[in-house]
Order: C-alpha cells, then sequence, then structure tokens
C-alpha cells in the first residue's frame, strides 16, 4: 500500500555527465516511493526531483540536458565537497548516485561520515547507465556501500551478487530492475521510406581508422539503396562532451566525403529517433537494447571483429551479429527470445513491473521502525590502503571521508568572483581536454 502522506517524496540525484544524468533521472522516477496525497484519496503525490551535476570534463550543456527531456525541479553544478554540504541541509528520501565507480565511492565515504549519529537518512541507491562489459569488478566493488545497487537485467543481477559474494562482501544491496529509459511504441512494420540508422559511439572504436571505415560503410549503403534513409545518429555536437571522450567526431570525419541526398546526420533523442526506424546498427550502443526493446530489427556489427574491447563480445548468443556486406546485400537479423529476455529487454509487455522491486525496498526501508545502518562500503583504509585513498583525494577527501586540508570551498559557498574565475577556468581546462590534447595525442603517433 502506498504511504499516506501529505509531503511528497524528495529524491537527489548527482550526476557527472549526460547519460548519466538521462540515466539516474529517469531512475528516480522509476523508483520513487508510492505515496497518496491524503489517506483515502488515491490520488498519487509526484516526488520532487533536485539535479546535481558533478563539475568535471562530461558536465552536459543545456542543449544536451535538453535532449534528455527529464524535468527536474531544481538543477545546479556542483564540487562533490559542495554536493556534501547540500546532503546536510535538505533532508532527502532517496538519493541517486549516476557516477563513475570512483565517484560514487568518494561520495558514499562522504556521506558517511556527515551522516555519522543521524537517525535518518535518505535511501542511497546506484548502478550502471548501460550494458556492463568491462571492469566489471572494479565497477562493481567501488559502488558497494549504497542501499540499492541497480542491475539492469537478470544476468547482470547474477553477475553482480556473484562478484560481491566472492569476495566476502554483502551482496544483498543488489537489486534487479532494467533499463530506465526503455520505451515507445513496438515496431509494427517498414516505414516510407524505409530508414536505416547507425547508432554512433563516442569512443568505440577509437582510432581514425576503423571510425573512418564505418563511415564509409554507411555511405556505401546509402548509395547502394538510394531508395532508404540512410541516418548517422550522434551523441554530441563538436566540443561537447560525454561519458567517454570523442576525439574523433564523425561529424568531421564527414566533412570530407560527398554523400549521397539520402544520407543525413541527426540528433535528437533516442526514443524519437526510434520511432522513424526500420534498421538499427550499431557496434555496441546502448541503442541496441532500445531498438530490441520495441522490436526494431537490430543489428550489432562484426565488421571490426568480435572483441571486448569493442564491447560487442556483449551480444554473443543475441542473433544480432552481422557485417555491412550482410546488410548490404539484404539481410535481416532475428533476435533470440531467451538472450533478449536476460538483458532486461522487456519486449514481451513485463516493463511496467521492472522495478517494483526496488520500489517496494525503498519503501519499506523508509516506512520501517527503525533507522538506517551505518553505509558500509567494502574499500575502507583497511582493505584498500594503497587504493582508496587516491580514490578519494580525486574529490578533495581524506581516506576517513572528510575534506582534505586545503580543500577548495570545503566549508562556505562560493562568492562572485569565485564563481567567475570558476567558469573561466572550467572553459579552459575543457578546450585543452577536448581540442589541444587529441591534437597532441596524434603529433605523438606521427
Amino acid at each position: 500500500m502506498p504511504v499516506s502522506t501529505a509531503n511528497p517524496p524528495r529524491i537527489a540525484v548527482l550526476a557527472d555527465s549526460d547519460t548519466r544524468w538521462k540515466w539516474g533521472a529517469l531512475t528516480a522516477t522509476r523508483i520513487a516511493p508510492s505515496m497518496e496525497a491524503g489517506a483515502g484519496s488515491g490520488a498519487q503525490v509526484a516526488p520532487v526531483l533536485d539535479g546535481f551535476l558533478l563539475r568535471g570534463r562530461a558536465t552536459p550543456t543545456p542543449r544536451q540536458l535538453a535532449e534528455v527531456g527529464v524535468h527536474a525541479d531544481s538543477l545546479s553544478e556542483v564540487t562533490a565537497l559542495e554536493f556534501l554540504r547540500a546532503m546536510t541541509r535538505t533532508p532527502y528520501d532517496v538519493l541517486v548516485l549516476a557516477l563513475v565507480g570512483g565517484g560514487v565511492q568518494a561520495i558514499l565515504h562522504g556521506l558517511k561520515r556527515i551522516w555519522e549519529g543521524r537517525t535518518e537518512r535518505p535511501v542511497v541507491v546506484t548502478g550502471y547507465v548501460g550494458v556492463v562489459y568491462e571492469k566489471l569488478a572494479d565497477g562493481l566493488l567501488l559502488r558497494h556501500g549504497a542501499d540499492l545497487v541497480l542491475a539492469n537485467s537478470r544476468q547482470d543481477a547474477e553477475r553482480f551478487r556473484a562478484v560481491y559474494e566472492g569476495v566476502g562482501a554483502d551482496a544483498s544491496s543488489v537489486t534487479e530492475v532494467a533499463l530506465p529509459f526503455l520505451g515507445g511504441s513496438p515496431y509494427t512494420g517498414e516505414h516510407d521510406p524505409y530508414t536505416v540508422v547507425f547508432a554512433a559511439q563516442p569512443s568505440v572504436p577509437e582510432n581514425r581508422r576503423d571510425r573512418t571505415y564505418l563511415l564509409d560503410r554507411l555511405v556505401r549503403h546509402a548509395r547502394l539503396h538510394p531508395e532508404r534513409e540512410v541516418l548517422l545518429k550522434l551523441r554530441s555536437k563538436p566540443g561537447e562532451h560525454t561519458t567517454h571522450i570523442e576525439e574523433l567526431p564523425y561529424q568531421k570525419l564527414a566533412q570530407k566525403l560527398d554523400p549521397p541526398p539520402n544520407f543525413r546526420l541527426v540528433y535528437g533523442n533516442m526514443g524519437e529517433v526510434l520511432d522513424r526506424t526500420d534498421l538499427m546498427v550499431t557496434v555496441s550502443s546502448t541503442a541496441a537494447l532500445e531498438s530490441l526493446h520495441r522490436r526494431v530489427p537490430t543489428v550489432v556489427l562484426t565488421d571490426l571483429g568480435v572483441r571486448e574491447a569493442l564491447g560487442n563480445h556483449h551480444f554473443v548468443g543475441s542473433g544480432c551479429l552481422a557485417s555491412w556486406d550482410q546488410l548490404d546485400a539484404g539481410h535481416r537479423p532475428a533476435p533470440d527470445e531467451e538472450w533478449v529476455a536476460r538483458q532486461g529487454v522487456a519486449a514481451d509487455g513485463s516493463y511496467a513491473t521492472a522495478f517494483d522491486a526496488a520500489r517496494e525496498r525503498i519503501g519499506k526501508a523508509l516506512g520501517g521502525p527503525g533507522r538506517l545502518p551505518p553505509l558500509a562500503p567494502y574499500y575502507t583504509p583497511a582493505t584498500a590502503p594503497g587504493y582508496l585513498p587516491g580514490i578519494l583525494a580525486r574529490h578533495h577527501l581524506g581516506p576517513d571521508g572528510s575534506p582534505l586540508p586545503g580543500a577548495p570551498a570545503a566549508d562556505r559557498e562560493p562568492g562572485p568572483v569565485r564563481q567567475i574565475v570558476r567558469r573561466a577556468a572550467r572553459g579552459a581546462y575543457r578546450h585543452g581536454v577536448q581540442r589541444v590534447a587529441p591534437v597532441i595525442r596524434r603529433m605523438g603517433e606521427l
């Protein structure tokens, strides 16, 4: 039964990139505890969602935030210390950490310190934005300590528990859900014109040769099938950063081509692009799972090999692996239904209940008679003395989760002058990371 209350549940989401903001904000809306406006009224109270963007190289731009399409009641850009200070001022029911593993670990230790002695605290939730195909143990142990570690599929839930149990860590936090951005109308048949979409990824593949090859094959497919519309779906515009660094944007590579009129570059929400897609093609993007959820024909390319470095090894057994030669000849993939079901892709209609278990756990934690126990990450100064201090120091935290001496703005809000200087420094840093560093690396390869 939903809790009867006049106050809406309050949720904070801390994210460090556009895709993690999308995952975190959508997850927050799906796991929000169900609450009634008043006893017997039946009307549900919408949660209050406060967004916090962790300042760094991948902090999303206003355009990227608008593309996600998730409304937040407030949104601010913060450092880790500023976020921890905010958590001492506002009482939240749920806190979603949508960060890279090291960021999650640092915030968990910071929260553990600031919540010492408190009788009440929020339920802390974390997880992954998509397919987990690398650094499984490393990423999972850095996320250990949250009340709920969300697994996007049955397969991931089994893998997560096995890792935690294998090192003697508590695995009870692992909770099976699904990717929060699945949805949309199921595919019902070919459009006019028939539309092929290639979902680009910022860092897969990484080198110029392979990215040029994929672009050439996409353009060649457009020339071979002038009756089709061929779209290159891009994640970001030049100068913007995503979760992964993109040193060779397809936009720049495409400037050297003379593509046919049925080839176009597109941006925007993936769900809207899928509304007109007849064939989704990618190397290993999570867009493949979005597409499979809607039963859109989906291909994971084998042209560059099936390799862990590309992430397409995750799709072994899916029935979706194919090459451009096969696609040029008219191949249409047939996904393996058992594989799809294990990936949290609920094409059978069960998606509506995918978050029930997480929501129920949060509701019980908030409505239970006792206080939540202190946060207990697996990594401590005793279990990882040579690893943990460096992770915390990146966010100006000491081994006990307290601010390091000399940490910026550790005990006060930044003034107007500090804010102006900070914005200028941040712009210079992003320019260096996005524009200067790639050039230096390429020069070093000559």
